[in-house]
């Protein structure tokens, strides 16, 4: 079984700071890519920015010079560093983590349960 589990949500004031951590846990081979989506009130779930195992980003044109993703390999762990939040960036943040079970298994998906991210003065 695989568990993703986020941390470090809250509220925050326009203009300020957080940073989002996501574990991954149990057993398997290895982690393909990361992710952080978001889904605010009566809107689709997006993608906000993915980081795969060698580093290489990419990020929504909505937060691109605002947040920043980043992973440690050797604790399974993503990090979402959030800059100059706007109220717009209201959401639930879910995370992602592409885990291949096995070395011949295919990557399944697992997501987080979420964590709220209120921007509100």
């Amino acid at each position: 079984q695989v568990h993703v589990v986020e941390s470090g949500g809250g509220l925050v004031q326009p203009g300020g700071s957080l940073r989002l951590s996501c574990a991954a846990s149990g057993i398997f081979f290895h982690i393909e890519d990361m992710g952080w989506y978001r889904q605010a009130p009566g809107k689709q779930r997006e993608l906000v920015a993915s980081i795969t195992a060698r580093g290489n980003t990419n990020y929504a044109d909505s937060v691109k010079g605002r947040f920043t993703i980043s992973r440690d390999n050797a604790k399974n762990t993503v990090y979402l560093q959030m800059n100059s939040l706007k109220p717009e960036d209201t959401a639930v943040y879910f995370c992602t983590a592409a885990v291949r079970r096995t070395v011949v298994s295919a990557p399944n998906d697992y997501w987080g349960q979420g964590t709220q991210v209120t921007v509100s003065s």
